[in-house]
């Protein structure tokens, strides 16, 4: 089972010295995912646990907070993703102005060398850190205690792989590009939490994830299948917003599973992102919206069942 920590200070982590990965890690697409594997088959080779370094919130959030930019993937799932992909230690160091201002040659003595005792440390290509993004490969190569390497970028349609990428294509509802540069659908986890039983009460009840203060990458009505409930995933129609006909503020995940009935609250579940149907509307009423809804889930349904048609053909 992977390891937690948060902060840049505190006593050593790994005495016996360590292989450390650093990088946002927002998306955990295929170039987070060929960071994290060069650095685990070096730890495995040298009998040494495999570290990722990222922060929380993004640097980008954090100096951007008026107009964050979207994010891919929350705290628990990227930790997830990356116990998953063999990281044995993951730091979720928090981002405030105390790290912000921290020198790039501070976090390599305090951090690289002082916490984990590092011996191999891998970053992506053009990857900065510390004050004034001051830290680079050269920088790391200037101290003795640990090898420094940077993969090589990894493409997709001769272009690099890259977060910013991914977002465009999700706000443009491109799911299959998106799916191509992560290597695989474009999902939300998290925990199904209750709700204001609206959609009961309408004929739809729906399974909600909270996306807490972070922006979203996409937001609209969405035909989806929701993983983490047996085999097969359960084709589902979702709203992801703030929900405006209702006074919503923070963004909502609703999914609607279709001929499904058992109650959710408390389970871990993924929404996988198949197609985009419409834009977020504002509603003059219930009864307005309700319609909608119909015409929302029929569309969802025959686009899903179309879709496994010609997965079976």
């Amino acid at each position: 089972m992977s390891r937690l920590f948060r902060d840049v200070e505190g006593g050593p982590l790994c005495p016996q010295g360590s292989v450390v990965c650093i990088g946002a890690f927002d998306g955990l697409h295929l170039g987070h995912r060929a960071l994290v594997r060069h650095a685990v088959e070096r730890a495995r080779a040298l009998g040494a646990p495999a570290v990722a370094l990222t922060f929380e919130p993004l640097p980008r959030e954090f100096f951007a907070q008026s107009e964050p930019p979207p994010r891919l993937t929350l705290a628990r799932a990227k930790f997830e993703g990356l116990r998953d992909l063999g990281i044995d230690v993951v730091g979720l160091l928090r981002f405030d102005g105390r790290l912000a201002s921290m020198t790039a040659e501070r976090f390599v003595r305090d951090m690289l060398v002082g916490r984990l005792s590092a011996r191999e440390v891998w970053i992506g290509p053009d990857f900065r850190f510390g004050k004034g993004r001051a830290g680079d490969l050269a920088l790391l190569r200037t101290f003795d205690a640990f090898e420094s390497h940077a993969i090589d970028p990894i493409l997709v349609e001769g272009e690099r792989v890259s977060s910013t990428r991914i977002r465009g294509a999700l706000t443009t509802g491109d799911f299959d590009t998106a799916a191509r540069l992560l290597g695989r659908r474009y999902a939300i986890d998290g925990r199904v939490v209750r709700g204001k039983q609206l959609g009961r009460t309408l004929g739809y009840p729906t399974a909600n994830l909270r996306y807490g203060r972070r922006r979203p990458p996409l937001q609209g009505i969405f035909a989806t299948r929701v993983h983490g409930l047996g085999g097969a995933p359960i084709d589902s129609v979702s709203s992801f917003g703030t929900r405006p006909t209702v006074a919503g503020v923070e963004p909502l995940l609703e999914a609607h599973l279709f001929d499904f009935d058992g109650d959710l609250y408390g389970r871990r579940i993924s929404v996988e992102f198949v197609a985009h149907l419409r834009d977020e509307l504002t509603f003059t009423d219930l009864p307005a919206m309700v319609e909608q809804i119909h015409r929302d889930a029929r569309q969802a349904r025959e686009l899903l069942s179309s879709l496994s048609q010609q997965a079976c053909a």
